[in-house]
């Protein structure tokens, strides 16, 4: 009996012992897990309290500036901030960066405004902020590379802020434009997305900066220019009314890039034409290039674009003859250009022009020249007008941002939204598109213009072009317009120039000089009338 109990007391013993025994590494797991959270959230503490995100509040960093121009030292003040735009019910749905100027001591009754934006899509607006008619600018040449740092960069002569106020805006996912709470970049990147978002900008800076009775003027570039006619059309929508718009190397149409349609060959040609003539690469080069690129305008919309109507019933001897007189225009051989059906595709004729010097001209400059690591290449690696500007327009702007206009953020300015998830819609509702089958798979936002000049036949347009732009070529923009079928009384509102440059025409600083005086004198006209 007592043997029994002893055996029983030894056994609790031991169990009690074991259990003990097994609380000891429970309790440990446990303070381990807990230490370990606590190490979570310190971590995620402080990630949280140092993230960079964009300013709902709207936020300004204001500065005084001076600069001499056309004998006139003219004050300014420069504002650097951002407006935030909200959704129907209020609620903030993006932080739109924007860099102002705005003429001390004017009447802001009388005072024009012109909002500025690059195009992409999805680019910053620093390219014309930089480099084109803002009182400061980047100091460039051309078609050369600009070299490394330290940059020229200072006071420019040829601004129009004796002209106009500028307001630079930089599209949302670019610059310091951001979406804001749940938005994310893909409500923004459409063609018709990106126009409302533009327009709600314009709006409240107008509102806050109590600009609704100013003149007020729209300033596009490139794919900006497609942009025009949408945001135009919007608010004219919300009761925005403009005076004019400016359209610097313009594409409108998108629709007519897509395989299959021969009118961006014909929208080419005439600049094609333009690169041989200024490479010296013609059997008989005429001396005067606008008279030549008459005579090949005349001859892409007769028999060109009937011989290219044709397709395959095009007779070959009517194919040899046509192919004959390409050949004169632009620089390739009769038999290249009879292989490519008469077609020549843009990145082809890059390649081929100038394969003989070992050379590749550009796409946005077709001055501007690369050297090939491969010379039977049939496409370019790189377009030189592009990489040859970005490093000094980018760390000028930076540096002019935080040490002039005294706007500081952690922030990184992008460049582009490109990159990442980046995607755009190119669908697009016109003017009077109706069901299901009324929108646009591919852009054409000359109607969205055609139908704001309709609606306010006092907008003016001009359009400005760059003869070596082969990116948004000349005679495509002629095209476009045309075919608006604008009545002979608004054909008067639209205004054509024309400069020996390619599609940044503001680059090269005669071409901006020139390029400044003929806006200047449009929009006196545009005001007076």
């Amino acid at each position: 009996m007592r043997l029994a109990f002893a055996c029983a007391i030894l056994l609790a013993a031991t169990t009690a012992a074991g259990a003990a025994a097994q609380e000891r590494p429970n309790r440990n797991d446990q303070a381990a897990a807990e230490a370990a959270r606590g190490h979570r959230e310190a971590v995620a503490a402080d990630i949280e309290s140092a993230w960079v995100r964009p300013p709902v509040d709207e936020r300004t960093a204001v500065t005084r500036g001076e600069v001499a121009m056309r004998g006139q030292r003219i004050a300014y003040t420069a504002t650097a901030g951002t407006l935030t735009i909200r959704d129907a019910e209020g609620k903030p749905t993006a932080s739109v960066f924007y860099t102002a100027y705005t003429r001390d001591g004017a009447p802001r009754e009388r005072r024009p405004v012109t909002f500025f934006y690059n195009g992409g899509p999805g680019s910053a607006t620093v390219w014309l902020h930089m480099g084109s008619f803002a009182p400061v600018r980047v100091q460039t040449g051309e078609p050369v590379y600009v070299r490394p740092a330290p940059y020229g960069f200072g006071p420019n002569p040829d601004s129009l802020i004796d002209v106009t106020d500028m307001v630079f805006i930089d599209a949302i996912g670019a610059g310091w434009s951001r979406p804001l709470g749940d938005k994310t970049g893909h409500d923004f990147w459409g063609v018709d997305q990106d126009a409302r978002a533009f327009a709600q900008a314009i709006e409240r800076y107008v509102t806050i900066n109590d600009r609704w009775n100013s003149p007020k003027f729209l300033f596009g570039e490139s794919y900006g220019t497609l942009r025009n006619g949408v945001l135009a059309r919007y608010l004219e929508d919300d009761g925005l009314s403009l005076n004019g718009i400016v359209f610097l190397s313009s594409i409108l149409n998108y629709g007519v890039r897509q395989p299959g349609y021969d009118q961006d060959y014909l929208g080419l040609l005439p600049g094609y034409a333009a690169t041989a003539w200024y490479h010296n690469h013609l059997p008989n080069r005429p001396d005067n290039l606008e008279a030549f690129l008459d005579e090949v305008r005349a001859f892409t919309a007769g028999p060109y674009a009937a011989a290219l109507a044709k397709g395959s019933a095009l007779p070959p001897q009517e194919a040899r003859a046509i192919a004959e007189q390409m050949s004169r225009y632009i620089g390739l051989s009769p038999e290249f250009i009879l292989r490519a059906k008469l077609r020549i595709d843009l990145h082809h004729f890059q390649t081929e022009l100038l394969r003989d010097r070992r050379q590749v001209v550009g796409r946005l400059d077709s001055r501007y020249l690369l050297d090939p690591t491969d010379a039977n290449a049939d496409s370019p690696t790189d377009d030189p007008a592009s990489t040859a500007n970005t490093g000094a327009f980018l760390a000028s702007f930076r540096d002019y941002a935080r040490r002039t206009l005294g706007y500081r953020t952690d922030m990184e300015y992008r460049i582009s939204a490109r990159g990442g998830d980046f995607t755009w819609d190119w669908g697009h509702r016109p003017p009077g598109a109706r069901g299901a089958f009324g929108g646009q798979t591919t852009p054409n936002t000359a109607v969205d213009l055609a139908w704001v000049m309709r609606t306010n036949p006092h907008l003016k347009a001009l359009f400005l072009n760059g003869y070596y732009d082969l990116a948004t070529p000349f005679f495509a923009t002629e095209f476009d317009v045309s075919h608006m079928l604008l009545e002979p009384e608004l054909q008067r509102n639209v205004g054509f120039k024309y400069y020996p440059s390619g599609h940044m025409i503001y680059m090269n600083p005669a071409m901006l000089s020139r390029m400044r005086d003929d806006l200047a004198a449009w929009y006196r006209e545009t005001l007076s009338s």
